[in-house]
């Protein structure tokens, strides 16, 4: 299943994890783990924030996958199934 998954990382958390070196390792565990077929960063609110597209088949995994940015980065998470175009339109 396609999933968008969207992380939003409080300021001083955030700073904290830059500062020790763990957003970025997070950041790369998450992404050698789930592969995402994209990952976009930006601002949302005054905080980081992330978007990542992502095929999963494993509902289990996706505890893994939170707990990353749970613990290293203090991250609210939001992950949703999504599909593209040509999957919508056999839908239709």
């Amino acid at each position: 299943m396609r999933l968008l998954m969207k992380i939003l990382i409080p300021v001083k958390s955030g700073n904290n994890a830059i500062a020790d070196k763990s957003m970025p390792r997070a950041f790369n565990d998450f992404i050698a783990s789930a592969e995402p077929e994209s990952s976009y960063f930006f601002l949302e609110d005054g905080k980081r924030a992330a978007i990542f597209i992502l095929e999963e088949k494993r509902q289990d995994h996706l505890m893994a996958y939170n707990e990353k940015f749970f613990s290293a980065l203090g991250a609210e998470i939001w992950i949703t199934p999504v599909l593209n175009q040509k999957e919508l339109q056999k839908h239709l």
